[in-house]
């Protein structure tokens, strides 16, 4: 009998510790703040690296123009050594995301696939302005893609919708 005294004395001594464990970890889970929604991304002003590109670029340049405060600069680049390749990417009001890629690398399809992230033509087209923009999709981003740009390719691309895409496509301006 002495025997069996000492294992219920084991099994107590067990599951004490183990609540007592559990107990520590929900007050150091209570403790950790806990933050459930995005992270508040940064508007970044891209009209000096717009100048730069529009007098270094061998096309014109593209950036919206009227677009509402709601619409978010996110990130800037320009690449005059990799086929003067002029990037802008923007949150939109929803929360996705909307890049203009803009380059003079050849093929063509390589850059349209890089900046689609995949995407393939379809066949629809749309006139947005006075230009006829390509949808592709199938990528990892939806795609709007203009090759009639003088000397370069103009894609816009991104998570939002098309409506958006269009959105944006029809804000751009080129100089």
């Amino acid at each position: 009998m002495a025997g069996t005294n000492g294992k219920q004395k084991t099994v107590r001594d067990m599951i004490l510790s183990l609540a007592l464990i559990g107990l520590a970890a929900g007050f150091i889970y209570l403790l950790v703040p806990h933050d459930d929604h995005a992270p508040d991304i940064q508007r970044v002003d891209y009209r000096v690296e717009l100048l730069t590109a529009r007098r270094a670029a061998t096309y014109p340049v593209a950036a919206p123009e009227g677009l509402s405060s709601a619409w978010k600069a996110t990130s800037v680049r320009f690449q005059g050594e990799d086929g003067d390749r002029w990037h802008l990417g923007y949150q939109t009001p929803d929360g996705q995301y909307v890049q203009i890629e803009q380059s003079t690398q050849k093929p063509v399809a390589d850059f349209v696939t890089d900046a689609s992230q995949g995407a393939t033509a379809t066949k629809t087209t749309e006139k947005i302005g006075d230009r006829t923009w390509t949808h592709y999709t199938g990528g990892r981003y939806d795609a709007l893609v203009l090759e009639d740009t003088p000397g370069s390719t103009t894609v816009v691309a991104g998570t939002a919708s098309f409506t958006q895409l269009t959105k944006m496509a029809s804000a751009l301006k080129m100089s």
